[in-house]
Formats: C-alpha cells, structure tokens, sequence
C-alpha cells in the first residue's frame, strides 16, 4: 500500500492532514516534505488523521513530533485522530507521545481540541 498525504482546510485557521498507508522509512520520506509543509504554517490549528495508517514506525513518530514542535515555535498546534485504529493507538500510547501531541479518537474533539 503507498503511503499518500492530503489536506483540508477546515477554516481559515484549521487544516486537517489525512495520512493513509505506511509510515515506515519509505512511506515517511515519501511524505516528509509535504507533511512539513502542510503541518507547519504559521499560527495554524492541525488534526492529523492517522486513522488509515496500517503501520506506525518510529521515524513516522519522529515526523509527527519534530512537525509538532515546529508548529508550537510558531504559535500553533497539532493533535491526533487516530479513530478506532487499535495499532497506531498502542504504538503511540507506548512511547508515551501523549504530553507533546493529544490523541483522539472521536474526530470532532479532535478539531474542538485543536481550537483551543
């Protein structure tokens, strides 16, 4: 399965990234710039739809966290909507990423928490 990023802009302050695929080391690099890009616009709000994403390496941790703090140096915010996917959920609960970055699995409070 090929790792694909897409974006919406919920409003003018609130994007939402949909990731689907694999972030392992090609899917991640296959993505890397776009998601920076995306993620990391000034002031922005951002819920990362992890939800279609079959596996969850460290390196796509890695990407989710340095885009985070990126965002937060410019004033704006990243949380996680990883759904019902059991996967991504227990990888990322096991690194202990939630301080940094909230997770969700409802989708509307993701986008109400990113609004905060």
């Amino acid at each position: 399965m090929n790792t694909d990023i897409k974006s919406v802009d919920i409003s003018e302050n609130l994007r939402c990234i949909t990731i689907t695929g694999r972030l392992d080391i090609l899917g991640s690099e296959s993505i890397d710039i776009k998601f920076a890009s995306l993620a990391v616009a000034t002031g922005r709000r951002v819920v990362v739809d992890l939800s279609a994403v079959s596996f969850l390496a460290s390196i796509g941790i890695r990407a989710l966290i340095s885009n985070a703090k990126a965002l937060q140096q410019r004033g704006g915010k990243m949380v996680l909507f990883v759904g019902n996917n059991a996967n991504v959920t227990k990888t990322l609960q096991s690194t202990g990423i939630e301080p940094l970055i909230l997770m969700f699995d409802n989708f509307d409070a993701a986008v109400k928490d990113a609004q905060i």
